[in-house]
């Protein structure tokens, strides 16, 4: 009988986050692009993550970026979906579109094409945002191991669960 539909090092992760957000009495929303809604799977993969788990946006193009979470097309002809300035809007689009009290957003380049000398396959954008929050945007460019698709995949899923950890 199968345990866990996720790799055990995402499914332990998760389980993480539903229980530590579950005792600071936080709910989340996430809007992901190259994980396709991977960190979504792997919260729900868990017992009472509806306690935490508001919803989820799996906007992979750029016209639901701007559709569903009110990204600014600037933002995306300037800087482009795989920036900091994109998942910044894209984490305050699903707390503005969520009753969750933070959000992460995801955005890269999981290959095997797409990459350019400035953002090779591998290149993923984080961005954490809280509630009513005064501080600096939070965000953070990773070049993860580019060889394959599930790998960046699954490596940006594990990072997006660390940043939704109290």
């Amino acid at each position: 009988m199968r345990q866990s539909l996720l790799p055990k090092e995402i499914d332990v992760l998760a389980r993480r986050v539903i229980e530590q957000n579950i005792a600071a009495g936080r709910k989340i929303t996430i809007a992901e692009s190259c994980t396709g809604g991977l960190v979504a799977a792997a919260l729900t993969e868990i017992p009472g993550s509806s306690t935490v788990l508001d919803r989820g946006f799996v906007t992979y193009s750029n016209e639901a970026k701007i559709e569903m979470l009110g990204v600014s097309s600037d933002i995306i002809e300037t800087f482009g979906a795989v920036s900091i300035a994109c998942v910044w809007a894209m984490a305050n689009g699903a707390l503005a579109n969520s009753n969750a009290d933070v959000a992460v957003a995801i955005s890269g380049v999981a290959g095997p094409g797409g990459g350019t000398d400035k953002k090779p396959v591998g290149t993923v954008v984080f961005a954490r945002a809280v509630r009513n929050s005064t501080g600096e945007p939070e965000g953070e460019l990773k070049i993860f191991d580019g060889s394959s698709r599930a790998e960046v995949r699954f490596q940006a899923t594990v990072c997006a669960l660390e940043l939704l950890l109290p």
